[in-house]
């Protein structure tokens, strides 16, 4: 079977034929015999059966063509993105010396008969850093700081907080060192009782000091059921933490601070006390990427011509940690190449090269002839015979990197003491590379922007020519009277949501090294005056809490289950909506389509209630039940906490 030929246009002779006699009619008013036997319809249908013959032609152009034309003009197609995921070492037990994980280490999922094992790399050295308590200290309010040498070793307690705990009120801890991107568990040990609180949400918060701020620490898990009762409380540090000189005392800072309550959340009514803290280090956090490593591949000798290619041995090449570095021997030393965009700026001397990141190959610029007979030489050239290797570069990528929770489960490089991996959070940003349907649609773009930003559509296509990784992108002009030349780009980056399609909101929030990309590819290509502010857009909360009656012999969980995925994925921002193309910006919410999204389920007898309600996914509020939610221009929904209830006919 052959392969299906594109069509390019789908007009055949007798649509050219009739288009050409209706522009007659517009242009030469006085031309009214179209009978066949005139001689101008007979040049018309002369005509009209060229264009049909290179129309037929064009149509059998295959995509391999198209893609050279494409180059012509300057389209790249753009390589796959690899998902990244924070990735936790925890220790078999405490160690008193530093244990260190290298730099690509590799670590991966579990393989099934269905599925290979996804893989993933360390991007930077961890360090899995020993420490103890070396001071304690609390703290009133805005009061004066006192400390508990006494508590340290154990001979005698202290109230964490005042007598009657309230905000503002705060117990340091003292660290011998500092335990940057470590998990440290804290053990409380004597009289704990904090009276009052929920111990699953206490009012409290746990930080680090960086030198300069404190900055939050996620809690893994709380035994002391909020300061209530002995046990461990193990945080994660963040990586910016530093030993330093706070209250006259030197150490590695932590600080539980007591913070104002929520609606509904009940106060501490009494200090907890402590008779003994101690600390160590347990595990460690660093990020890693679904992508391998290649180092030190020697890719060819230079024939010290222009215009040079050398292949890689793996593709495609994904953006990773570090710069590609390309090095060039010639028995004296390796000289380093920096890869550019182009070579448009590239003298002689400048030692560039280009990559092609989809087929895997690196290009030396090329000799230009002059108009006055001279070449010119865009880029240097190797020395001939010299050897050739890529210091260092990433492949693999695409959507399946995206894995859930808890999925990271196995460590591929034997590392001592370490006992398990995992990463608490689902991977995300893992795109797979663009396809040709894609690149032919892009090309007009490209030859309509001539990289600058005019329109709305110019922002849209550059935002994602600066960052492939983003999954949605959306241009809108700023709303206030007082925003005349500003640019909106809201950007929704690429997440990896769970079994039911629900996503956390902080997965929504592009990173902060995503959004100051884009800014700045855009600032160079905006018009004189324009201001272009980029950010993520408004996500409106949308809770659904219904009442379904199942069909007879239908189960009634496995039915809420799937009216659970069939909410979370209509709703979804960057998969739901009507066409499932990510929910419309702006475009509102409606009752009525609750009851058509679940109706569609096989098992659903009938839909009895299905009640819709604002919702703030920050504060984890819920406002009162509407027909109908307005959005703004440019704001998006967010699935918070849908509730379904089945009752079996």
């Amino acid at each position: 079977m052959s392969l299906p030929a594109p069509n390019l246009d789908d007009r055949r002779f007798q649509d050219l034929v009739d288009d050409a006699k209706r522009l007659v009619q517009q242009r030469c008013p006085e031309w009214t015999d179209h009978n066949v036997s005139d001689p101008g319809v007979t040049l018309i249908e002369t005509f009209a059966y060229m264009v049909d013959q290179l129309i037929y032609r064009l149509n059998r152009v295959p995509d391999r063509n198209y893609v050279k034309f494409l180059d012509l003009i300057g389209v790249e197609m753009f390589p796959p993105t690899a998902a990244a995921a924070e990735v936790t070492f925890w220790l078999s037990a405490p160690q008193p010396e530093t244990l260190p994980i290298p730099s690509g280490t590799e670590v991966a999922t579990v393989r099934t008969e269905v599925e290979e094992a996804v893989t993933f790399t360390t991007t930077r050295d961890l360090a899995i850093v020993p420490c103890s308590v070396t001071d304690l200290a609390s703290s009133v309010s805005d009061g004066p700081v006192v400390h508990h040498p006494e508590a340290v070793v154990g001979d005698a307690g202290f109230y964490c907080f005042d007598r009657e705990p309230k905000p503002g009120d705060t117990l340091l801890v003292g660290l011998s060192n500092a335990v940057p991107s470590c998990a440290v568990a804290l053990r409380f040990e004597g009289r704990i009782e904090g009276v009052g609180v929920d111990p699953r949400n206490p009012p409290i918060v746990w930080e680090a000091w960086d030198g300069s701020r404190w900055v939050g620490c996620e809690v893994d898990h709380d035994d002391t059921g909020g300061l209530n009762r002995p046990g461990d409380i193990v945080l994660h540090v963040p990586a910016g933490h530093i030993t330093s000189l706070l209250e006259r005392q030197r150490a590695g800072w932590l600080r539980c601070r007591v913070v104002p309550t929520e609606p509904g959340q009940p106060a501490y009514t009494r200090s907890p006390e402590v008779t003994r803290l101690s600390a160590y280090t347990i595990g460690g956090t660093v990020e890693a990427l679904h992508a391998e490593t290649v180092t030190g591949e020697l890719i060819g000798q230079s024939e010290a011509v222009p215009g040079q290619r050398f292949p890689l041995k793996r593709q495609p090449v994904v953006p990773g940690a570090t710069p590609i570095t390309l090095e060039c021997s010639d028995g004296e030393g390796w000289q380093e190449w920096t890869a550019v965009h182009h070579f448009a700026a590239s003298t002689a001397t400048d030692r560039h090269f280009t990559l092609d990141k989809i087929a895997g190959e690196v290009q030396f610029g090329p000799a230009v002839r002059e108009p006055d007979g001279s070449l010119r030489q865009y880029g240097a050239i190797p020395p001939k015979g010299a050897t050739l290797r890529v210091r260092a570069y990433w492949t693999g990528g695409g959507k399946r990197g995206n894995v859930t929770r808890g999925s990271i489960r196995v460590l591929k490089s034997s590392i001592p003491y370490i006992t398990r991996v995992e990463n608490r959070r689902a991977a995300s940003g893992g795109i797979d590379g663009e396809t040709i349907e894609n690149a032919k649609i892009r090309g007009p773009l490209l030859l309509h922007t001539r990289s600058q930003a005019v329109t709305a559509e110019d922002y849209e296509h550059l935002a994602r020519e600066a960052a492939p990784e983003i999954a949605r992108v959306r241009c809108v002009p700023a709303g206030g009277a007082n925003d005349a030349g500003w640019v909106r780009v809201l950007i929704v980056p690429a997440a990896a949501d769970d079994e039911l399609g629900r996503l956390r909101f902080e997965q929504l929030v592009p990173s902060e090294e995503s959004l100051a990309k884009i800014a700045g590819y855009l600032d160079e290509r905006r018009t004189i005056g324009a201001r272009v502010v980029v950010e993520p857009p408004v996500y409106q909360g949308v809770t659904v809490v219904a009442r379904l009656r199942a069909r007879p012999r239908a189960n009634p969980e496995a039915l809420r289950t799937a009216a659970l995925a069939a909410l979370y994925g209509y709703f979804h921002p960057i998969t739901g909506g009507p066409e499932g193309r990510g929910w419309p910006f702006g475009r509102p919410v409606l009752a009525g389509e609750v009851y058509g999204v679940l109706q569609r389920l096989e098992a659903v007898e009938l839909v009895e209630d299905a009640r819709l309600y604002p919702a703030d996914p920050v504060r984890r509020e819920r406002g009162d039940p509407a027909d109908r939610l307005q959005l703004e221009p440019g704001a998006l929904v967010f699935s918070y906490e849908h509730q379904v209830q089945v009752r079996q006919t």
